[in-house]
């Protein structure tokens, strides 16, 4: 939580004044019962209806200033948690940005999602609690029991035993629960995961005919975190009626006392009063101290976690400023002995991968399910940094560029077609901001996907869903292709991004493509062979290792490999050629 306290010193201020005028509220409650007990002693004994109506009046000004500092002191408080959690999910955000593959990879999404959302919310409701709560609970039990001292010593000492026995009930039960219900949360996680699981896979779910088996999964899962909420609740639920026994004997023995007192001509009956609302002030302040000290242990769990993430470090540095000569060559791409480890993996994904591609060609890539494909073409972008080897772009270690220039000479469709709501002008232009409409449609034309946008009734200003699930599979991949052309890189990756697409589409593309203006060394990761035939050099990987590189004809002739995934997609050819 320390670490995350930086982003309330833009609100020192507020975090000042929220507590103190929390301070002025409580002061203002403690006052009413001495303006009671003057009431009692001097207005009713007196029967000075004037003198009672006086007080009465002095109640409801102190009532009035009172809730005027609350209300002030929430305000305070409130714009310091808001300000706060705003400075800590804007940290966590650029955080993230600035991480490779590596550690998203590692942190896992959902967790990002989960230190996002619910534990900034968690650390917000952390502050805000503190700031009304932390200062005014003990200055009110200290408070009161100082001013039953000053009424009378002998009945204040029955606060001198009460408060410890309150304190113990209240702070032990807490200290049981709290387990408890890190349990609970523990099971609820359980409960909301089977809940996903069966939400996204409900395809699958009811295509095996699950629906009896996961009902009943769930139903274990959803009755064992009952019970758990059951054991909890029940000690939970002692809390109350242990408190008010507490506070009711202490009562009873304040009332019994003060009787005698009042018998005996040493204290008066407001005083009396005035001691047991003091009393009930106690009890309902540590109650509240009770449940800001849960609040806050929680706060500080989700802090330390939101903390973990900001104090992971990249694992990939870069240069901030770009300070070589623009390089001679332009969409060159070499890889010399690269390998990749991913961490924690047990073996490299890719092991001593050396080749060159030159300016304008065509560079397939292909290979079974795992042997590496997507691995080699994301070192390009250097979305995961080499283990061992070199990839140069244009002549330079992808290294030595900063991140922003490396990654404005390659334009990428990665496998899964990632589109944006909004509509399909928003997604193009992520390409490029200031794209006009005619290199737009260009691009729409390029790859293929020019036609469908034309059917639209609103063009390029058709509405997008959110993951573009308004779309086709095919659609949502073009769309991604026209995006990357958008940008006239000088290095296009097409990561299996045509995969959606018929054959014949998918041919038009690569023509296209081959027949731009611009010369680009373009990429194609595919398991078609169809995809990468006409490539300048097909790159074949086995287990991360290169099993052959050449032209179709030469893979043909002399790489088995590549004889194997040919053959078993066009086994006509097999006849033909046997």
């Amino acid at each position: 939580m320390r670490r995350l306290l930086i982003y309330l010193k833009d609100y020192r201020k507020e975090s000042v004044l929220g507590p103190l005028f929390k301070l002025l509220e409580a002061s203002f409650e403690l006052l009413v019962p001495l303006v009671m007990a003057a009431v009692i002693d001097r207005g009713i004994a007196n029967r000075d209806a004037g003198y009672v109506i006086r007080m009465c009046l002095v109640m409801v000004a102190l009532g009035l200033v009172g809730l005027v500092c609350s209300v002030t002191a929430q305000y305070f408080a409130a714009r310091a948690a808001v300000g706060f959690a705003t400075g800590v999910r804007g940290a966590l955000f650029s955080h993230i940005q600035k991480l490779s593959y590596t550690e998203i990879d590692t942190l896992g999404t959902s967790t990002m999602i989960t230190r996002m959302t619910s534990d900034v919310n968690q650390a917000q409701s952390g502050v805000n609690m503190t700031l009304r709560l932390f200062l005014r609970s003990p200055f009110i039990v200290f408070g009161a029991m100082c001013m039953a001292f000053t009424i009378n010593v002998r009945a204040a000492m029955i606060f001198v035993v009460t408060i410890p026995a309150l304190s113990v009930v209240v702070f032990g039960i807490m200290m049981i629960t709290m387990p408890l219900y890190k349990r609970v949360q523990a099971g609820l996680d359980k409960v909301l995961g089977i809940t996903r699981e069966n939400l996204t896979g409900v395809r699958v779910l009811r295509a095996f005919n699950k629906e009896a088996e996961e009902r009943e999964r769930f139903s274990e899962r959803n009755e064992g975190l009952t019970d758990m909420q059951v054991s909890a609740g029940r000690i939970s639920a002692l809390m109350n009626p242990l408190t008010y026994v507490i506070i009711n004997g202490a009562v009873v023995v304040l009332i019994w006392t003060g009787a005698l007192q009042v018998d005996g001509g040493i204290i008066s009956q407001g005083q009396v009063v005035a001691l047991v609302n003091y009393m009930s002030q106690i009890l309902v302040e540590l109650i509240k101290l009770a449940n800001l000290i849960v609040t806050i242990t929680k706060a500080l769990a989700c802090a330390g976690r939101i903390a973990s993430v900001l104090e992971t470090e990249s694992s990939m540095t870069a240069p901030k400023v770009w300070e070589r000569e623009a390089p001679g060559k332009v969409g060159c791409v070499e890889f010399s002995d690269a390998c990749l480890h991913y961490k924690n993996a047990g073996a490299e994904s890719l092991s001593h991968v050396s080749f060159k591609a030159g300016r304008g060609e065509t560079v397939g890539v292909i290979g079974g399910t795992g042997s590496g494909k997507s691995s080699l073409v994301n070192l390009i972008p250097r979305f995961y940094d080499v283990s061992g080897g070199e990839v140069l772009v244009d002549g330079i270690n992808v290294k030595e560029y900063p991140t922003g220039k490396l990654r404005e000479k390659i334009g990428v469709v990665p496998q899964k077609s990632v589109l944006f709501k909004g509509t399909i002008r928003d997604n193009l232009q992520w390409g490029k901001a200031d794209a006009t409409e005619e290199e737009l449609w260009e691009a729409l034309e390029l790859s293929q996907a020019k036609e469908f946008v034309e059917k639209k009734e609103q063009g390029l200003d058709t509405p997008i869903a959110q993951g573009g699930k308004n779309l086709s599979g095919g659609q949502r991949q073009r769309l991604a292709i026209a995006r990357a052309l958008v940008k006239k890189p000088e290095i296009l990756i097409l990561d299996d991004s045509a995969s959606a697409l018929d054959f014949a589409t998918d041919a038009s593309l690569r023509m296209a493509i081959r027949d731009m203006k611009e010369r680009l060394t373009v990429f194609v990761v595919s398991q078609r062979a169809s995809s990468v035939r006409y490539a300048d050099r097909i790159i074949v990987l086995e287990d991360g290792e290169v099993a052959g590189i050449g032209t179709h004809d030469e893979l043909l002739r002399g790489c088995s490999v590549y004889q194997e995934i040919y053959y078993s997609q066009f086994p006509k050819e097999v006849q033909a050629n046997g």
